[in-house]
């Protein structure tokens, strides 16, 4: 089977490889001709884990090809992929823009009948939307099948999340299409993987409601850990009690300093806009994307507190960049936001990540940024926790007290036991302990 995946960002990308290591013929296609020749050169625009290895190995293998040339590519297809940007409007509302363009094009180029595939998250309706375009702008009569195909990756464990997912979903009212899909996933047989077959605007709606869900998840124990910062209780405890509860789960009961990233403030946001447009209301939502916007801004006064007055003038040094860790995806980071508070309250920051100090350059190039974690606090009155990256967890702490001016911690992650920290002499505060 030749499949095309039209857009090679992310999930275009990742799509494209896993489906070339199933053993299917693919055409990764974007209109952005540096891009293409760098892929096609072996260079790997984003960071994640296992994905420069697969790519290399099924370009090699003669499977996986990055083209320009979106007309051979739609030609030689059966199923196509549209994996292209739906960044969010002013209104939160998904911005359709580039899908339809995508949509059009292959509409002119077809020559055969088709399998149009969005892998993109697209609002509820988007799918009918997509036939009706595609009908007008064919330029003869062929038949096609429209189908949602929803990801569910996450961002440092992609490779695992597409090979053993946990379920496929395939919306379509096309029966030949369906049959098609299955066919693709065939080797996902073979590990039993649950599939689930329903309409094009149930899967359309699925994406967005199990990202919300996560997200609440998040926003409410946030919630829980402010209200143990009050009591004097650890949200910890609280976290891991309620997680023993197979209703509930312990997935996502991490406190922090909110949730970002490509999808979950994106896709919540989506997700209202939908509610509004269908004439209903979203009260849930729209509350976990006001708790997760006041969460970023909780933490500043949470460092003020700990330093002990105003941060003008004060070091801060800030370990972790990305919205979490093996990304280097700044997008919706919570420390963005974070670090543009303390600069405008006069602090000083200089920051470090593994892998994300490139993409924080193009956003804050202001920022003063480090060769390693010891070289980010010395001199500093403060170390943040940003970002539970595993190196960050094990540090020499004797060493990092005698780098720093003052010996003070804001674990916004809750890397560390306080306790712990508190005897080797430091001033510790964390999320809810």
């Amino acid at each position: 089977m030749h499949v095309a995946v039209i857009g090679s960002g992310y999930v275009g990308l990742v799509t494209g490889a896993c489906f070339a290591e199933f053993g299917v013929d693919v055409a990764c296609v974007d209109v952005d001709k540096d891009k293409i020749a760098r892929l096609s050169d072996g260079f790997i625009p984003i960071y994640e884990p296992g994905l420069e290895q697969l790519v290399a190995k099924n370009v090699q293998a003669g499977r996986l090809q990055f083209t320009t040339d979106l007309k051979a590519a739609v030609e030689r297809s059966l199923v196509i992929f549209l994996a292209v940007g739906t960044p969010p409007k002013e209104d939160g509302s998904a911005d359709l823009s580039y899908i339809e363009a995508a949509a059009r094009s292959i509409a002119e180029c077809m020559n055969d009948y088709k399998v149009i595939v969005t892998k993109s998250t697209v609002p509820v309706g988007t799918g009918e939307r997509l036939r009706r375009l595609i009908r007008e702008h064919q330029k003869g009569r062929n038949n096609f099948g429209i189908v949602s195909n929803p990801e569910f990756l996450r961002e440092g464990a992609a490779i695992d999340d597409f090979m053993r997912p946990d379920r496929v979903v395939i919306g379509s009212s096309d029966e030949e299409a369906i049959a098609i899909m299955k066919d693709l996933y065939r080797p996902l047989y073979l590990i039993e993987t649950p599939f689930v077959i329903t309409s094009l605007e149930a899967a359309e709606l699925t994406k967005y409601a199990a990202n919300a869900f996560l997200a609440t998840k998040i926003s409410f124990i946030n919630e829980i850990a402010n209200l143990c910062d009050l009591i004097g209780c650890d949200v910890h405890d609280v976290a891991r009690a309620m997680g023993m509860d197979g209703r509930i789960g312990r997935k996502f009961l991490h406190p922090g300093p909110g949730f970002g990233g490509s999808c979950f403030p994106k896709d919540t946001r989506a997700l209202s806009s939908i509610a509004r447009d269908f004439g209903g209301q979203s009260l849930l939502v729209d509350a976990v994307i006001e708790i997760n916007e006041r969460q970023r801004a909780a933490m500043i006064p949470k460092i003020e507190k700990l330093v002990g007055g105003a941060l003008k003038g004060k070091t801060i040094a800030m370990l972790g960049l990305s919205f979490k860790p093996e990304t280097d995806d700044m997008r919706e980071a919570p420390s963005v936001d974070i670090m543009r508070g303390l600069v405008e309250r006069g602090a000083i920051v200089r920051a470090y990540d593994p892998v994300a100090i490139e993409e924080s350059r193009k956003i804050l190039p202001d920022i003063s940024y480090a060769e390693d974690e010891y070289a980010t606090v010395e001199g500093a009155d403060v170390l943040v926790f940003m970002t539970e990256w595993n190196q960050f967890r094990a540090l020499d702490m004797k060493r990092i007290r005698g780098l720093m001016r003052t010996p003070r911690i804001a674990d916004l992650r809750n890397i560390y036991e306080p306790g712990v920290l508190r005897e080797l002499g430091f001033d510790y505060v964390g999320v809810g302990r």
